[in-house]
């Protein structure tokens, strides 16, 4: 079963930039969809950004302009890079394809 691991979470202020990264077990990672999701407190989990195995990309509104996804099919990564963050980016941030969500990564922006 194929399994996720993120990490790169942390505490910046506004304004500032985080790199997520998303480690991938088995040999199949160059063909999935993955996307990364994040769930603040009180709030449904949400898409922020997805990309196929084209490298064709897909961001929600909110996050458009300010962060992207990437993916090294060598290095069975997934990547996500945040810039100009702001107080309500503030969340766990989970990679996702096929198989179980992982941990995910707490992502904190002070104002």
């Amino acid at each position: 079963q194929v399994q996720f691991v993120e990490s790169g979470g942390g505490l910046v202020q506004s304004g500032g930039s985080l790199r997520l990264s998303c480690a991938a077990s088995g040999d199949m990672f160059s063909i999935y969809m993955m996307g990364w999701y994040r769930q603040a407190p009180g709030k449904e989990r949400e898409l922020v950004a997805e990309i196929n195995k084209f490298g064709v990309t897909n961001y929600a509104t909110s996050v458009k302009g300010r962060f992207t996804i990437s993916r090294d099919n060598a290095k069975k990564t997934l990547y996500l890079q945040m810039n100009s963050l702001k107080p309500n980016d503030t969340a766990v941030y989970y990679c996702k394809g096929p198989g179980p969500w992982g941990q995910g990564t707490q992502v904190t922006v002070s104002s």
